[in-house]
């Protein structure tokens, strides 16, 4: 049996301190692997679900093959991971504001399987990604301009609980747009949210898109004995013209 809690790497961000931990969880018998921002809880490995759902569904959406998708927040990797189960995927660049995260993955501090950073199609990018999206180079600093089938994002908690306040314009149908403007026609934006569906943001999520909705994905939390839930946002740019490869 393991220790009962190992700090694995603990780092001073401007968001706060990050910190990666295991411990061992006598509810589910098993080490339990968690990434902390401050006070926030920014992943577990007991909550994987919706993460895998977001790119799933994402990419789901999508009918052709030679994908490039981006991934906005690597965490413990299974969004990521999961993109690149899909055999249609050509790249995927992953954004990421917390070099440490990036590096306890090159590190094997955070194992996946298959790893990451062995897979030749994943670019990781330490970077803000709302400030990418502002640039006029886009996501990918090796291919200024770049467009995307697809652009998958986990960072805030939800489109109101946000990590920091300048991420905030990013859900407003200005921010919206400027994304929709990275993807090409018939590309997809996927959003994960641990909040309940938000009207609101919906909205906003339709004015920028040419078709948008909210996922509700039910999961299991072996905490409290009951199920949980989370919320996927998809939307889709219209489809014109086909693209090109």
């Amino acid at each position: 049996m393991s220790r009962r809690f190992q700090e694995l790497d603990w780092r001073p961000t401007p968001l706060g301190e990050l910190v990666l931990r295991r411990r061992r969880d006598v509810t589910v018998d098993r080490d339990v692997l968690e990434i902390k921002l401050g006070d926030e809880f920014l992943m577990s490995d007991l909550f994987t679900v919706a993460e895998v759902e977001l790119a799933r569904r994402g990419l789901a959406e999508l009918t052709g093959t030679d994908l490039d998708v981006v991934v906005g927040g690597l965490g413990l990797g299974y969004t990521a991971q999961t993109v690149l189960a899909d055999p249609r995927v050509h790249s995927m660049v992953v954004v990421d504001a917390l070099e440490a995260v990036i590096e306890w993955h090159r590190d094997g501090l955070i194992p996946t399987e298959p790893e990451l950073t062995s897979d030749r199609r994943c670019t990781f990018v330490h970077g803000n990604f709302f400030e990418l999206l502002r640039s006029p180079d886009g996501l990918d600093p090796v291919a200024p301009g770049r467009r995307f089938d697809a652009i998958l994002v986990d960072i805030d908690h939800s489109p109101r609980h946000l990590l920091h306040p300048s991420h905030g314009s990013f859900y407003a149908p200005e921010g919206l747009r400027r994304l929709a403007g990275w993807l090409h026609s018939g590309g997809v934006f996927g959003l994960w949210s641990n909040d309940p569906p938000d009207e609101e943001f919906l909205t906003a999520l339709s004015s920028a898109f040419a078709r948008a909705r909210a996922d509700i994905i039910t999961f299991a939390n072996p905490l409290q004995g009951n199920e949980a839930t989370a919320t996927v946002y998809l939307a889709s740019t219209a489809a014109d013209t086909p693209r090109s490869s």
